[in-house]
């Protein structure tokens, strides 16, 4: 497996609840910018339309990504009028609990539910949206086990990718220095905190830069989605990958949907 499982600061307990609400505000801007949704929004819908779900259970959510504007761009759909989504992680935010409070159909669970064994969760889509890659083999394993053995459709998207050599992928680390503080101007709520961790003292481009390099080097490509699909029981499931863009912008999906 080419994947490389080094740490991501927002991962670590002892990181600073405040950084990590940054680092995850800014990575929500990120997705704005990039035009996430839409794509995310298109691939849900079809596990949904397929499976007949109306409910997605989101995985790893941090500060909720690109999810409200998913949610937007679902409940656009005809037939996907009523869907909702709710938000998880090991490190709930309060803050983006609030938010969704002003989100019809969106909400947030409160207490700390880990990716890699989150329990019983009730029917309905389970996405993991930039999150997959946060898990070790044995642990994506099992989720994608899990999801197969209960018949319930999944979805994994990434933004980054390590199919370059993994020595480029530290170049995001200077990179970061460059277009954090320019992401920044799109960031909301925009903290006095995040301001002075970016423009004053860089703090943020460097854990954003350092947690975006080994982001790529622990992505699952899709030579390693095969080899952790081959030890998942798939009967009565199939499982499609695949990648949208190009280049440095390549992103990877990964979804599953129950047979008829």
């Amino acid at each position: 497996m080419k994947r490389r499982h080094l740490f991501e600061l927002e991962d670590q307990a002892w990181f600073p609840a405040a950084l990590r609400v940054a680092v995850t505000r800014y990575i929500v801007a990120f997705h704005r910018l990039l035009g996430t949704a839409d794509e995310i929004a298109a691939l849900a819908a079809r596990a949904l339309e397929e499976s007949g779900a109306r409910q997605i259970h989101d995985l790893g959510s941090g500060q909720g990504g690109p999810q409200a504007d998913v949610l937007a761009a679902l409940r656009r759909r005809p037939n996907l009028e009523s869907v909702t989504i709710t938000l998880s992680d090991l490190y709930p935010s309060p803050e983006a609990a609030a938010a969704c409070a002003d989100v019809a159909g969106l909400s947030y669970r409160p207490e700390p539910l880990d990716a890699a064994a989150p329990g019983p969760l009730p029917p309905g889509l389970r996405t993991m949206i930039c999150s997959l890659h946060h898990l070790r083999p044995e642990a994506a394993r099992a989720v994608l086990g899990d999801a197969a053995r209960a018949r319930q459709p999944f979805l994994a998207y990434e933004i980054s990718d390590n199919g370059a050599p993994a020595a480029l992928w530290w170049t995001a680390i200077p990179a970061a220095a460059l277009l954090v503080p320019f992401v920044t101007l799109w960031v909301r709520p925009l903290s006095l905190l995040q301001l002075a961790l970016t423009y004053l003292l860089p703090l943020l481009p460097l854990c954003i830069g350092w947690d975006g390099a080994v982001s790529n080097l622990r992505t699952y490509g899709l030579a390693d989605l095969d080899e952790l699909l081959g030890e998942v029981p798939c009967e009565g499931y199939r499982w499609e990958k695949g990648t949208l863009g190009s280049g440095p912008s390549k992103r990877l999906y990964l979804l599953g949907l129950p047979e008829a």
